[in-house]
Formats: structure tokens, sequence, C-alpha cells
């Protein structure tokens, strides 16, 4: 098993703990929002309705951001896990390479969005893409260690095939 220098079984389960752990924050608190939302929407009659426009909307952009937060959480997640079982031997590498991808091009958070959620929400959804971040750098380093073997097999394979054409 070939293995890149920054991806081991420490660094691995440390980013999959924080991540089991910025996912539960982050639902928990995207729900409480969500939920306090909810209450105060309640005793809104017909005629605040038009004037409750703006919440609506304001709350559908949190919901966005939630689901933006949580499943670049998830994809994290599952970057790692599938990570967990190639070093547990479990799925080798050939498998490991065509499940266990990172997308490369997540969608950003809205700034305007973020702006305006409560402070400890919008640090959440700040950790969420710093832990993306970093599992996207691992993810890039592994590629090109893998793809600096994969060009050394090929130049064998060259070298094989030119000796062969010359001894024939």
């Amino acid at each position: 098993m070939h293995r890149v220098a920054d991806i081991n079984p420490r660094v691995i389960e440390a980013l999959y703990t924080e991540a089991l752990v910025l996912a539960d924050a982050a639902r928990s608190r995207f729900d409480q929002l969500r939920s306090r939302a909810g209450d105060q929407s309640h005793g809104h009659g017909l005629a605040t309705a038009a004037a409750a426009e703006p919440d609506h909307v304001h709350m559908v952009e949190v919901t966005c951001e939630a689901l933006r937060t949580t499943t670049r959480v998830m994809h994290c997640l599952a970057w790692l896990l599938n990570h967990r079982a190639w070093l547990a031997g479990q799925i080798s590498t050939v498998q490991l390479r065509r499940h266990g991808r990172l997308i490369s091009h997540f969608p950003a958070s809205d700034a305007s969005i973020v702006s305006r959620l409560p402070a400890d929400l919008a640090d959440l959804v700040a950790q969420s893409e710093r832990l993306y971040a970093r599992i996207q750098r691992l993810e890039l380093a592994w590629r090109d260690n893998g793809a600096a073997a994969a060009g050394a097999i090929e130049r064998l394979r060259e070298r094989l095939a030119q000796s062969t054409l010359r001894a024939s």
C-alpha cells in the first residue's frame, strides 16, 4: 500500500472526529435557528403576511446555506471514511481512486447570507469551509503522488516496449 506522507491514520482519524463534531454542531445550530424563526412566524396573520415576506426569503436563504454547509461536511466525511477503509485494507487503492474522490469545485457559501447569520453560526460555516479546503489539499497531494507513481510505471512500460522492439 503506497501512502502519501500527509495521509496517515492519525491525520485521518483527527479530521474524521473534527468533521463529526462539526456536522453535529452545524445541523443542530441551523435547526435551532429555523425552529426559532418558525415559532415567530406562527403569529403572523393575513394582514402581516406582506411584512413577513422578507423573513421568509431570509429563511429560504438560511436553509440553502444550511444545506450547503452540511453537504460540504458530509462530503468531507465520505472522503475520510473511504480513506479510513483504505488504510485498514478494506478497499484497494484502485477502488479508492475510483470511488473516493472529493468534489473539486464545491459551491462556496454566499458571503451576504453568512454575514447575516448569528456569529456562532457564521463561524461554523467558516469552519466547514476550512475543513473542506484542508481535505481538498490532502486529496490533491494524494492524487498527485499517485499520478507520479502512475507516470513512473508508464515510463517503465515504454522502456520495456522499446527494448522489445530493439530485440526483434
